[in-house]
């Protein structure tokens, strides 16, 4: 059997699966209820929107789709503030929710135009549309994210990543943006034209107005070689930057409470392509839930049964152009943290977070990912000025994750870490300050662009210490 990306770790998740039955535990009786879902209207009767890990939610007074930009540049003067760009809604902090206006640029979608080898895009494009269309043109993103399921703008704002050490995050492949100004002004921007509004609009949180394209840069499409296989967690922390050096992409993920780790990487190659095969994530992580439940009281006795299991997995392998296998389908749901930590000093703060889990919170079974992003000269980019290591922790969306602001953030945070903008932190104001050179920049342009905070929703402000 096949060891398939995050999650699908265990070779042996059938057996776990046969033999937690066959012992008399069902999985599904440990499960905690489906959380509570808010009412579908408000008093209002506004309609509910959620995010896709269920834990933001919001019932916008106004919803804009504008089929042109047109539409959008008209509609944005008299919208009702709030005004928040939503797309796919994978971010888990409150950058969406709003009581005014939600404006979803579905309907501003596929490429627009070539400008040589570099393609103009609607923003709100979804990843995994963008892979096949670039495609059919003999071209590729450079990179991708773990998830493909975002809009192409809402990636962009969030600093979305994939991995690799010469390779940078989405937004450094920008070459060129348009911007709609919540006045209904439309800003083309790029290196030599509002070039303060370029490096500050890249990452901007849709703070600045709502993006409608984007120029990026694509490279030829080549066919990629998928390696997957697992070994000792210790062998991976030793192994990891050797292996950062030599392969295009390369991460890995630390399984929690079995000494093990998932090692990922993807090479060019001109062999003939091979199937990747069905992934079965959600089936091994159902194994690995399985394990927590039934030996979550023993940290030495899980160990050692996931560790059994985990000995079995053969190596995957699998060869074919790289939107196809750099993203990954997500269909459990859960929470997430991530900080994009100093790169030399990240694998020991991997460590520490995975003795903080294993010490502390035996109910987590997700593992735990750790990729390496080339540096970009974004304004708000969280690889703004030198290469950073990022570090994801999860929680499975029908469990409690306080404890990723009381027990990992403060690691991350020791670091010098800066968390991803999608994911949840608590840290603002004064304290982002302290970490981006540009940030006072970036607060003063953004005022100059919307002086009534019109694109502010609460969590904004706070986030910007207004």
């Amino acid at each position: 059997m096949k060891v398939s990306r995050r999650g699908a770790l265990l070779a042996g998740g059938f057996g776990l699966g046969a033999a937690v039955v066959g012992g008399g535990y069902a999985v599904a009786t440990h499960d905690k209820p489906e959380p509570q879902a808010p009412p579908t209207t408000d008093a209002e009767g506004h309609l509910l929107w959620r995010n896709w890990s269920g834990v933001q939610h919001a019932y916008p007074s106004a919803r804009l789709a504008p089929k042109t930009e047109a539409d959008l540049v008209a509609a944005l003067k008299t919208a009702v503030a709030p005004i928040r760009p939503v797309g796919a809604g994978h971010s888990f902090t409150a950058l969406a929710p709003t009581s005014g206006t939600l404006v979803s640029l579905d309907a501003l979608s596929g490429i627009i135009a070539w400008e040589g080898d570099e393609a103009v895009v609607a923003a709100g494009t979804r990843l995994g549309a963008l892979g096949p269309a670039l495609a059919r043109n003999g071209r590729a993103m450079a990179n991708l994210p773990d998830i493909n399921k975002q809009s192409l703008a809402g990636a962009l704002g969030t600093g979305t990543h994939g991995t690799g050490v010469g390779l940078k995050a989405l937004h450094g492949d920008v070459t060129a943006l348009r911007l709609v100004t919540p006045q209904g002004q439309v800003i083309d921007c790029d290196e030599t034209r509002q070039a303060d509004i370029f490096h500050a609009a890249k990452v901007s949180l849709g703070s600045l107005g709502v993006i409608t394209q984007a120029r990026l840069k694509t490279i030829p499409n080549r066919r990629i070689e998928r390696n997957v296989w697992i070994e000792p967690f210790e062998d991976a922390l030793a192994q990891a930057e050797a292996r950062w050096a030599k392969h295009r992409n390369y991460e890995f993920y630390a399984v929690p409470f079995t000494g093990l780790a998932v090692a990922i990487s993807h090479d060019e190659t001109d062999k003939p392509a091979l199937a990747r095969g069905p992934d079965q994530d959600t089936v091994f992580l159902d194994a690995l839930k399985g394990l927590r439940n039934l030996l979550g009281f023993s940290t030495p006795l899980r160990k050692a049964a996931g560790r059994a299991l985990l000995a079995g997995a053969k190596p995957e392998k699998a060869i074919d152009e790289g939107w196809k296998l750099l993203s990954t389908e997500r269909p459990v749901r859960f929470n997430e943290m991530e900080f994009h930590l100093p790169a030399g000093v990240q694998l020991k703060a991997l460590a520490e977070v995975v003795a903080a889990i294993e010490k502390h919170r035996p109910d987590v079974f997700f593992p735990i990912e750790a990729r390496r992003i080339a540096p970009d000269d974004a304004w708000l980019s969280p690889f703004q000025g030198e290469p950073r290591g990022s570090i994801a922790v999860h929680a499975y969306y029908k469990d409690e994750f306080a404890f990723l602001y009381t027990l990992i953030e403060p690691i991350f945070r020791r670091y010098g870490g800066r968390p991803h903008w999608g994911k949840l932190h608590s840290v603002s104001g004064d304290q982002l300050a302290a970490l981006y050179p540009r940030w006072k920049d970036f607060l003063k342009l953004r005022a100059a662009l919307d002086p009534d905070g019109r694109m502010l929703n609460p969590y904004l402000k706070g986030l910007f210490g207004i």
